[in-house]
């Protein structure tokens, strides 16, 4: 499955900022290529009033999954017996391909059979907008495996004048089904599509037939089907033929498509209706179609309440131009960490004015981060968050834009420190059936709760003498943030001699070694959801971290436990020996000493996950197959295992790879593949998914993107029988047919794409152009004090400490986005022209 977040990696604090460019002539932007980059973030949160069994046992085990269309993208975790599954899950990917509906399914898990669907929420693409940004319940509705429908159809119709035997003349009517392209998998594997073509009136049913292609998504059928459209007694012959009027409007074709279930029952994959009059005018008519459900219209409208799931959905569509249009704004932002206040600066307006300071958080902080200004900017703006802090126990608690900063630069920058810190406690504890509950309500029977203690004890300190003993490993950006944090919290409450320490143990404990404990999937700690019961470990384990990472209950006799249960256990490490290890590790962290960190001799761990790749030798009876494996890639080497853990079958130094691309489906009729070409032969991997397929080609483009010998050409498709399937040449030595494709500037370091950052900011700055303005007319009347006094309503809920330094970046702003305007709207004009209605790219979604 696709992690809810890509694989982050430590960051740089050597990136060199880049120095703006002119920017070009208009018009220039038709010569280069604009990128269309989607991307969806949001939240899982809960669902509600599920369909109860009707046995006795009404329970349900419940998980939800995300698909584009009918491919699954995201899984979560089960939650077990419960008819209102509270999940919590966030996700963030990248959408690597076009699609009609993001969909939402609610499971019911089976162990035994296959798992039911319960329900789900289908929302059309063009419809996302209107709930971006907002938690929303919706009522799931009934899954159906007529109206489950993707892909689309290439249809051609023509009229010939055809005139029998007996010399009357009728119409013939010529379908040529000539391609589909998009469709489902069925079971994981790609389908045996075939077509039937039906001509459909009053009083006639005529059906046709295409073969059946086997084993692909986008089948080629390139058939032709006759029908005779007789004419009536009346009819004569005139110079241009054209079809009667009231034959015409009764008349349309019908294709349907299904998978061939060879010895099970064919599945219905989707159809089109044409009408004929859509010849009315010519006697030719070609184009696209989306497939659409089955016609339910007869079907009852009464429909069970099946419950509903609460989402949080944020879908985003970038056109990202050539760099240098972006020049201007990010020089503005880059600016941002000096402007005094800092208040005043383009990057905290941005996040003044955005609905959700979120959306403007990632791009920011990956730009910033980039470009070595993020450890001044944090540091700015969490002075700002200290002016408003009057209790010290307080401190850092909130979700400003300086904590939020802070979480997500801790997210990129602190991915290989979690792995070299926790993963190895984590594995131990996951792939372990040690019981740990404490709490006597929740024993099971013949349960022991001393028992559970000292194996909870157990893993909580040796997950905390990791930790203690990890400054080493700490990023130093991390370090540096951490060590502004102490002066200016000490500064804030000189009195208070604690204040040093929970400023750092706030973030580093609370928000980040808690935080990855509980949810280690999320963090690329684990490859799968733990279960139930490791949940619950896990849960126990983290207070108990989180507490223990307290400055304030640790220098306390009481901690800060609402449960009896973990109070007691809690009693166990309120020892001095505790607060001694906490003071050295959060002294340390927080130190501005040059240290070398001690991942940096070791591999940094970027991704894991299975897949299936085929096999690199011949079996014994001479055909290559495909199994599955676990992958594993590091800033070192690509290798995979037949399980996590095992050791590697078969290794690939990074610096041996010469290209990664997406290969053909065509080589091997499997959807989402990649090749891996290095020094030996290509190695070809299946994904799961077209999300987890983009990731790894990604990840593996960018840590191989400053190899010697990399290839500039490659072959699209697989050396299969002696010749390669795209070009034909019979030499496995030919060069390749096809241009490498061209990624993003090498930064192994960050998974960062400068100007799709810059362009998400831009598109962040138009949505809230509204909020900006009104900004600008608070610093107008804050400044000047003339005509009518605004209501203090108006402006009260944005920081303005200088309104004439405010108003100046806010004109800046808006002239840089008016220029933006400008290419962003030729472009689209651009697009919605090319893009013919009817196209491949601009298919008809509706046809009745």
């Amino acid at each position: 499955m696709a992690a809810a977040a890509p694989a982050a990696v430590a960051a740089s604090s050597e990136a060199p900022a880049a120095t703006a460019t002119a920017e070009p002539e208009a018009g220039d932007e038709d010569s280069r290529e604009v990128r269309v980059l989607q991307s969806l973030r949001g939240k899982i949160c809960e669902a509600k009033n599920l369909l109860p069994y009707l046995g006795p046992n009404k329970m349900r085990d419940c998980f939800c999954t995300i698909n584009l269309d009918q491919e699954e993208v995201y899984r979560t975790q089960v939650v077990e017996k419960s008819l209102s599954p509270f999940f919590s899950e966030e996700f963030y990917f990248e959408i690597p391909r076009t699609f009609q509906y993001l969909s939402f399914y609610v499971y019911d898990k089976n162990v035994l059979q296959r798992d039911l669907r319960i329900g789900k929420v289908a929302i059309k693409k063009e419809d996302l907008c209107n709930h971006s940004g907002k938690e929303t319940w919706f009522s799931l509705q009934p899954v159906d495996s007529n109206s489950e429908v993707q892909g689309k159809v290439h249809l051609e119709l023509k009229l010939n004048e055809l005139i029998t035997e007996n010399g009357t003349v009728c119409q013939q009517l010529v379908v040529h089904i000539k391609a589909c392209h998009g469709l489902p998998l069925i079971n994981g594997q790609s389908c045996d599509p075939y077509a039937t073509v039906s001509l459909v009136g009053p009083s006639r049913n005529d059906q046709k037939k295409t073969k059946v292609k086997k084993k692909t998504s986008n089948p080629q059928f390139n058939e032709i089907f006759y029908f005779e459209v007789t004419r009536s007694s009346s009819y004569t012959k005139k110079s241009q033929f054209q079809v009667e009027e009231e034959d015409i409007e009764k008349l349309e074709i019908r294709i349907d498509l299904w998978n061939n279930g060879n010895l099970v029952q064919d599945v219905f994959l989707g159809e089109i209706k044409v009408p004929v009059n859509v010849l009315r005018n010519d006697t030719s008519y070609q184009a696209w179609y989306l497939l659409q459900p089955r016609d339910n219209g007869n079907k009852s409208s009464k429909i069970d309440d099946l419950g509903s799931l609460r989402l949080n959905i944020c879908y985003t569509e970038d056109y990202v131009l050539p760099s240098e249009y972006y020049g201007p704004l990010k020089t503005l932002l880059l600016k941002s960490p000096d402007v005094q206040p800092i208040s005043a600066s383009a990057a905290y307006i941005l996040g003044e004015i955005c609905r959700d300071k979120n959306d403007a958080v990632l791009p920011l902080v990956r730009l910033l981060l980039h470009h070595n200004k993020l450890v001044p900017f944090v540091t700015a703006v969490a002075e700002l968050d200290l002016k408003d802090t009057q209790d010290a126990n307080t401190i850092f608690r909130g979700n400003s834009l300086a904590t939020r900063c802070l979480d997500e630069m801790m997210k990129i920058v602190g991915g290989h420190y979690l792995k070299v810190t926790l993963k190895s406690t984590l594995d131990e504890i996951c792939e372990s059936s040690k019981s740990c509950e404490i709490d006597p309500i929740k024993l099971k029977e013949g349960d022991n709760v001393e028992n559970n203690k000292e194996n909870l004890r157990y893993y909580v300190d040796k997950l905390f003498s990791t930790i203690v003993r990890s400054s080493m490993s700490c990023p130093t950006v991390m370090c540096d943030i951490f060590y502004s944090l102490r002066q200016m919290a000490t500064q804030r409450f000189p009195n208070d001699p604690h204040v040093q320490y929970s400023a750092v143990s706030s973030f580093v404990f609370l928000r980040f070694f808690a935080v990855a404990v509980v949810s280690p999937h999320t963090f690329h700690l684990r490859p799968h959801h733990p279960d139930a019961q490791t949940i619950r470990t896990l849960t126990l384990i983290s207070k108990t971290i989180q507490t223990l990472g307290s400055w304030g209950s640790l220098s306390k006799s009481k901690s800060s436990f609402k449960e009896t249960f973990m109070c007691e256990f809690f009693k166990m490490f309120q020892e001095e020996g505790y607060i001694i290890a906490v003071k050295k590790f959060l002294d340390e962290i927080s130190s501005t000493e040059t240290k070398e960190s001690s991942g940096t001799s070791e591999p940094v761990h970027l991704k894991e996950g299975e897949m299936n790749k085929r096999a690199q030798g011949r079996t014994r009876i001479g055909k290559k197959n495909f199994k599955k494996r676990w992958f594993c890639l590091t800033s070192r080497e690509l290798t995979y295992h037949k399980q996590p853990g095992k050791d590697a079958i078969y290794t690939i130094p990074v610096k041996n790879i010469l290209a990664v691309e997406k290969l053909e489906e065509s080589s091997f009729n499997r959807k989402n593949m990649f090749q891996v070409i290095h020094t030996e032969k290509p190695l070809y991997v299946q994904a799961n998914n077209c999300v987890e397929a983009n990731e790894w080609i990604d990840i593996l483009c960018r840590v191989s993107r400053c190899n010697q010998n990399r290839l500039s050409s490659f072959h699209p498709s697989a050396y299969l029988n002696g010749n390669w399937l795209c070009c034909q040449e019979t030499s496995e030595n030919t060069p390749g047919c096809k241009p490498c494709t061209a990624g993003v500037p090498a930064d192994i370091q960050i998974d960062i794409d400068e100007d799709r950052e810059i362009e998400r900011i831009y598109s962040l700055f138009t949505l809230s152009l509204l909020k900006l303005q009104k900004m600008e007319e608070a610093c107008g009347t804050i400044a000047v004090y003339q005509g009518p006094q605004k209501e203090p309503d108006d402006y009260s809920n944005f920081v303005i400490e200088d309104s004439v330094t405010t108003f100046k970046t806010i004109q800046q702003i808006k002239s840089i986005l008016e220029k933006l305007d400008e290419p962003h709207e030729k472009y689209r004009k651009k697009r919605s022209s090319s893009a013919k209605y009817g196209s491949k790219e601009n298919p008809i979604g509706k046809t009745s």
